[in-house]
């Protein structure tokens, strides 16, 4: 019972529960999900849109579709545009397994909405047991033009045994007694409350947001784009920033956090009551973030923080999000940050793997 390890997810593969054309390739394995690959076409929609029970994801494209684009030799999609893509995966779940989709975290720091839609479906992201289908990829850049290939990896997806496995507050206490999940107190409501750090440092720098006019970023090109190009850094004097509405922000948590080898964690937004913002983008914390076993010391959350209707005073140490812990099935034969292309291991404030460190 639980979130099905790195290993389990391979005996879906083998049981062909979890289909790739072309065959999954073991690069796609994370310690407690899988990498889900574009592939070679997009539609270019007037909306998004969900299947709805007794649709197809294809019936819906005959409705929606304004024009499609090859993606084989790379192409570009537009900011502001609505885009689904079919992916390389198809899924013939058991009837005990259900499955849960969201973005990678470089795509989360990018501003590039990715969410995961199915036939008959009517959430985004989350696949009930039993699906037999193709999957497709919903892409909205928000900040930046993206210039993508079929195989490139935006989202990921994460299989649980249906049966609850998210530890209780009770549990997760516990679990902080024994296995410390955050360098400080732990603030336990619902999961692991976290916070947004604006004490600034030397510098004064504590975030990035989004240009509005930038070039287009190729999402093959690792360290390669100047920040200055894309981002406008941010800078306080009293811990505290105002929110601008429609704007896109990368912050960080004030607290290191943890997750232990035998449980991953998903971030989920705090209360809208909160203010007028959103916190939540890419929310996977796979099993070893952080954790001494994983080689690290803890590791801050990177904050994707965008602004509604009103204008928003965040101040330092304002309660933003909250992180919902669970089982693993098992523990995964690899954790995060070992032996794997894991690239925010130890983070502080840092933007996606594309661009080069200020």
């Amino acid at each position: 019972m639980g979130v099905l390890a790195s290993q389990n997810i391979e005996q879906l593969i083998k049981d062909k529960a979890l289909i790739g054309s072309p065959e999954i390739l073991p690069a796609q394995l994370q310690p407690a999900s899988l990498d889900l690959r574009l592939g070679t076409v997009a539609y270019r929609v007037r909306a998004s849109f969900l299947a709805g029970e007794g649709n197809t994801v294809a019936d819906r494209l005959a409705e929606f579709e304004m024009h499609r684009i090859d993606l084989t030799d790379g192409a570009v999609l537009e900011k502001g545009a609505v885009y689904v893509v079919p992916l390389m995966e198809a899924l013939d779940l058991p009837a005990g397994i259900t499955a849960v989709a969201n973005a990678k975290s470089s795509t989360g720091r990018l501003d590039l909405l990715t969410r995961t839609i199915t036939d008959g479906g009517v959430e985004f992201d989350r696949i009930a047991a039993g699906y037999s289908g193709p999957l497709y990829a919903e892409i909205c850049p928000r900040s930046f033009s993206v210039l993508v290939r079929p195989g490139q990896r935006l989202n990921q997806i994460r299989f649980r045994d249906a049966m609850p496995s998210v530890l209780s507050d009770i549990e997760l206490k516990q679990l902080h007694a024994e296995d410390p999940i955050v360098d400080g107190p732990a603030h336990i409501d619902n999961g692991l409350g976290f916070s947004v750090d604006l004490k600034p440092t030397a510098t004064g720098l504590v975030g990035y947001r989004a240009k509005p006019h930038t070039g287009v970023i190729d999402l093959d090109k690792i360290a390669h784009y100047p920040p200055a190009d894309y981002w406008e850094p941010i800078y306080t004097t009293d811990e505290r920033i105002i929110l601008d509405p429609g704007a896109f922000y990368i912050l960080v948590s004030r607290e290191a956090v943890t997750i232990p080898p035998d449980c991953a964690a998903e971030m989920a937004p705090y209360l809208a009551m909160v203010g007028e913002f959103r916190v939540h983008y890419a929310g996977f914390f796979d099993p070893g973030f952080g954790h001494a076993n994983a080689g690290g010391q803890g590791s801050r959350g990177v904050l994707e923080v965008r602004c509604h209707e009103a204008p928003f005073v965040l101040e330092h140490g304002q309660v933003v999000g909250r992180l919902v812990y669970e089982r693993m099935a098992d523990v995964p034969d690899q954790l995060y940050g070992t032996g794997i292309a894991s690239n925010y291991q130890g983070q502080g404030l840092k933007l996606s793997k594309h661009f080069k460190t200020p």
